[in-house]
């Protein structure tokens, strides 16, 4: 696997013996934390109009590439992002959504629940199509 930072530089990263979903994560990270894949329209940016849920899936996706983060700071974010209100349950509900579709991982620890997004990559790789 090839991958370019924002700078240019060229990453060769290659896969030897048993390889894990654990290893294929850190693996992704790393490729996210070093830009992802350039090049590539959001769907949202084509579309023009969007759903809000849509609109949510793209600042995350823009805004959280690969760290940790609560339905308040997303909630935020596409206010600024999108110039339009939502309300904070309106961002939990669309935020458990993407989470049960595998777009998003969840975490809770007592009452504070953390999103991070899964690479697309991930989501293809481990897609219930892929497993069958």
């Amino acid at each position: 696997m090839e991958v370019y930072d924002e700078s240019g530089n060229r990453y060769t990263i290659a896969f030897q013996g048993r390889v894990t979903r654990d290893n294929a994560l850190r693996i992704f990270d790393i490729v996210e934390l070093l830009g992802g894949m350039h090049g590539v329209e959001s769907e949202v940016e084509r579309k023009g109009e969007a759903s809000k849920i849509q609109k949510v899936r793209f600042v995350i996706e823009r805004h959280f590439p690969a760290v940790w983060f609560d339905a308040k700071e997303a909630r935020s974010t596409y206010e600024t992002e999108v110039k339009e209100p939502i309300s904070l349950s309106t961002v939990s509900t669309y935020l458990t959504r993407l989470a049960n579709r595998g777009i998003l991982l969840k975490s809770r620890q007592s009452n504070k629940v953390r999103y991070r997004l899964v690479s697309q990559s991930l989501q293809k790789m481990f897609s219930p199509e892929r497993l069958k």
